[in-house]
């Protein structure tokens, strides 16, 4: 009988066996590393270890079958195109560990350089080098400080001190003025600290480094700062990296080496040209970690101009391939150059627009991919206020704009402390002299970050442009000193609290708060610019993707706005109409007297007389939304809150009315008062009399509303406009509250519109479990349903939003229980499918119904996609985010020829 061989699953691929499409199971290191390689681009050869190895590794604890046997493999043919074998004594092959996943994650893995140095391969390594001793033991020491640091989780710090204490035996302050002798020394220092934390000599067979930085880089992807930087930017957990193995090129071989980052076009404005930085003699992660201040790679072009007219010609050539901003790194070895890396180049929120447009006009996309290449929360950054610089504000300092925008705040020196005084309320700048991935919890709590080295491809810089926030980095003026927690420049000192402003655009830092003011896409949206006649590429690319989502989108973006200012800006703005119109907050101010008498009415006439008060009152508020929103639907929800929240609490009215009493006051009507509140007290309100069944409890109540909304619509389309009334009524879970409520409003817009040729249409928010649940029977006494996503979400979860954010959310996001709170973005899942639900029940029993959504998952970018998936008409969103909005449905109406924009 024949045997069935077991066929190995494959966990490891040669460069030349990938490809840029492979990024899920190559990770995007590994993929474009491939992709390069097949280009015929001078790429090191190597091999790389799939995501899929990870995540066996992650679900084990222990590599996966096979995969030992595979990286052999693999090693062994490396060595034979290498013509070295790794760590050989003689003429070693050196390899680099680098972490690579789906999704670019600057900073927050690991790498490890040098991999196959020992105590007798640094001397081959030397002679390889032709003699060059410095160049081998600095190869050496880099390998036993990224080995203790990232494999043993030896304290980084020690090795630095080591380093500081060096440089200062020498009396300098470069760590390119250490000979080989010095760094000789400095190899012992690190190895007693290896030793000293280990608890074991460093490790000297070749293959023992290789496995340990391959398991290092497995485990770095549940590192802390991994977890928040997936959780920060909505990265999936499951997804693990892939383990690219390198062989080494040197960039720190002498003058005539070193290495540098470089991007296609400017990663901060979009602008086309030669960006990026280079540092002779040096390897990739000097550039990266901003130890050393970085030259602008124009200058390459004087040092060796060969390699730097290659590399523009490579940067071209992978630009036109990739049709969009590369990210490159590279190193020059004695006059060679190599490619490192690249990839589609993190940007920042107003390069992302002008890029986008920049490549339609170059004909190497279409206006539906540069709709996809930009995205809502990258439209919010833009929207945000930039310094207003009117008069001579001096700054004190001028650094490198490494991510724009306009922040001040109090100066703090660690990460810890920016954390402690965020979660305070304070707004922060986080000042180091360069940023490391363990920074990354404070560079999330600060408005900004300032650096005083690196440039901008350095750790602060690529971060901060991932995330939106504000950077300026490079500021060598600024003589940070962290344990005293201070820097000083131009003779002023700044310690911590004292509070700078950052220009993240020009570089500029300033002392004390700046003041700040409007956009320029701000006053776009309002009108303020014609974007066909300003010199502004920005607003012009604005201008040009938002006219093709407005086009391309099937939803409709309206605004939750209660007064005509607010309707009116919203409607600058682009809004389609009004989604929630709050009335509760019509009852308040001065109108909080009229309410406690009708709370207080002891008979028929006297509530009657409240209301009849309360009547022109709302009748006015309408008119004048209505007039605001001429010809555009207008979606006005009765009283939802319950009535006490109107009244003084309980506890400080009983307080008042005791005081009172004891000094022998009259009290009569504070007495009536508080007998009514607490008559009305209720344990849960938000569960009690509130919504609809206010309005079945309270004669009269939703009566007044309804009359009042139907005689404004009336009064403003007999002064020649056009008023489109929609009636929500709150809270309903079941029909029978609907109906009840209907009939009688009917009865009252019958009599008041009479042929005025209004049309009144009559719904429910669906905020209610049961109301999603039985939406079908509700469908046959509504003309409409908007989900209350808020309610919908509380009641869904059993959560009181004003209470569990604070008390328990951080846990839930630590612990992955959430990705992201509920109440920010839609529970797909759980919530969703209930929307889904009654979408489907509602219109299968009434096909024509209108659907649309008011919570604030309307505004929100994700929430946006789903609604758009379900079906819903229209979403409505707070006046700000209605350009978001409107972007997001243009993005889900093309997203089936799209690419991720992460």
């Amino acid at each position: 009988m024949a045997t069935q061989e077991t066929v190995e699953h494959k966990y490891v691929y040669d460069f030349a066996e990938g490809n840029k499409d492979l990024k899920d199971l190559l990770g995007g290191k590994g993929a474009n590393l491939a992709e390069m390689t097949n280009l015929g681009l001078p790429v090191p050869p190597g091999f790389t270890i799939t995501t899929e190895a990870c995540q066996a590794y992650l679900t084990t604890g222990r590599e996966p079958d096979g995969l030992a046997g595979q990286i052999e493999a693999h090693l062994e043919s490396l060595e034979r195109e290498m013509g070295r074998r790794l760590g050989d004594p003689g003429d070693p092959l050196l390899v680099s560990v680098r972490s690579g996943a789906k999704f670019s994650m600057p900073g927050m893995m690991e790498t490890v350089l040098n991999v196959g140095l020992n105590d007798r391969s640094v001397i081959g390594l030397s002679t390889q080098a032709g003699q060059n001793d410095r160049f081998a033991w600095d190869s050496y020491r880099r390998l036993i400080q990224m080995f203790g640091k990232t494999v043993c989780e030896v304290p980084g710090e020690e090795f630095e001190h080591a380093l500081d204490e060096a440089k200062h035996a020498k009396g300098t302050r470069n760590d390119l003025d250490l000979d080989a002798d010095d760094l000789r020394g400095l190899v012992d220092a690190y190895k007693k600290i290896f030793a000293k934390h280990t608890g074991r000599e460093f490790p000297q067979e070749p293959r023992e480094q290789l496995d340990l930085a391959i398991r290092a880089v497995f485990d770095s992807w549940n590192a802390e700062r991994a977890i928040l930087y997936r959780r920060q930017e909505r990265i999936p957990a499951d997804l693990g990296t892939a383990v690219n193995v390198v062989s080494m090129v040197f960039g720190n071989l002498g003058p005539d080496s070193g290495t540098g980052v470089a991007f296609t076009r400017d990663p901060g404005s979009g602008a086309q040209g030669i960006y990026g930085d280079y540092l002779a003699n040096a390897q990739g992660e000097d550039v990266v970690a901003g130890i050393r201040n970085t030259v602008p790679l124009q200058e390459l072009e004087q040092l060796d101009k060969r390699s730097y007219d290659e590399l523009l010609g490579i940067m071209a050539r992978l630009e036109e391939h990739y049709k969009d901003l590369c990210d490159i790194e590279f190193t020059i070895e004695r006059g060679k150059l190599w490619m490192l890396q690249t990839r589609v180049g993190k940007r920042t929120a107003a390069a992302a627009f002008v890029i986008a447009g920049q490549l339609v006009d170059e004909g190497l996309i279409d206006l539906d991919e540069a709709l996809h290449r930009v995205n809502g929360a990258q439209l919010a950054q833009l929207m945000f206020p930039r310094f207003q610089l009117d008069h001579d504000v001096p700054p004190v300092a001028k650094g490198i704009g490494a991510s724009p925008g306009a922040a001040s705040g109090k100066v703090v020196f660690t990460s810890a402390r920016a954390v402690e005084l965020a979660a305070e309320g304070e707004s922060v700048i986080l000042v180091r002299r360069e940023t490391n991935p363990d920074d990354l919890n404070g560079m999330i709590a600060a408005k900004g970050i300032l650096t005083s080295r690196g440039g901008k491809t350095s750790h602060a810089a690529v971060v901060a442009r991932g995330m939106g926030k504000t950077c300026v980095s490079g500021a060598d003026e600024l003589e940070v000193n962290v344990p005293a927690k201070k820097f000083t420049v131009g003779g002023h000192t700044v310690g911590e609290g004292d509070v700078v402003s950052i220009d993240g655009t020009t570089g500029k830092v300033y002392l004390g708060e700046v003041p700040v003011m409007p956009s320029e896409v701000v006053q776009y949206f309002e009108g303020s610019l014609d974007p066909e006649h300003i010199d502004n590429p920005l607003v012009r690319a604005v201008h040009r993707i938002m006219t093709h989502a407005d086009a391309a989108r099937r939803l409709r973006v309206r605004t939750n706005a209660d007064t005509g200012a607010d309707a009116a800006r919203a409607r600058r703005f682009g809004a389609e109409g009004i989604g929630l119109c709050r009335t509760e907050h019509m009852f308040l101010g001065d109108r909080r007297e009229l309410v406690e008498r009708l709370i207080l009415a002891s008979d028929a006439r006297e509530r009657e007389d409240a209301l009849a008060a309360l009547l022109p009152l709302q009748r006015a508020d309408f008119v004048e939304i209505f007039r605001e929103m001429d010809g555009l639907p207008v979606t006005v929800r009765l009283i939802d809150p319950p009535l006490h929240e109107f009244l003084p609490p309980l506890e400080q009215l009983a307080v008042n009315v005791a005081v009172a009493q004891e000094r022998g006051e009259d009290v009569a009507k504070e007495e009536a008062l508080l007998s009514a509140v607490r008559r009305m007290h209720e344990e849960n309100p938000m569960l009690g009399l509130r919504g609809v069944r206010l309005g079945l409890v309270i004669p009269g109540l939703f009566a007044m509303q309804v009359r009042a909304i139907a005689e404004a619509a009336v009064a403003v389309t007999r002064d020649g406009g056009t008023a489109c009334p929609e009636i929500m009524v709150p809270l309903v879970g079941a029909v029978q509250e609907l109906e009840t409520v209907r009939a009688e409003a009917e009865k009252i817009i019958a009599e008041v519109v009479g042929d005025s040729g209004v049309e009144v249409l009559i719904g429910t928010m669906i905020e209610v479990p049961r109301a999603a649940l039985t939406a079908g029977q509700i469908a046959e006494a509504a003309e409409f349903f908007s989900f209350g996503t808020n309610d919908l979400t509380q009641m869904a979860w059993g959560f009181s939003r004003d209470d569990v954010e604070g008390a328990f959310f951080w846990r839930y996001l630590e612990l992955g229980i959430f990705g992201i709170s509920p109440f920010e973005s839609i529970d797909a899942d759980g919530v969703g499918r209930l929307v889904r639900i009654a979408a489907e029940e509602g219109r299968a029993a009434r096909p024509g119904l209108k659907l649309g959504v008011c919570g604030e998952h309307g505004g929100d970018p994700d929430s946006v996609h789903f609604f758009h998936g379900v079906g819903l008409d229209y979403v409505s969103c707070s006046p700000f985010r209605v350009p978001v909005a409107r972007l997001e449905a243009g993005r889900a109406a093309v997203s089936t020829t799209g690419s991720d924009s992460r």
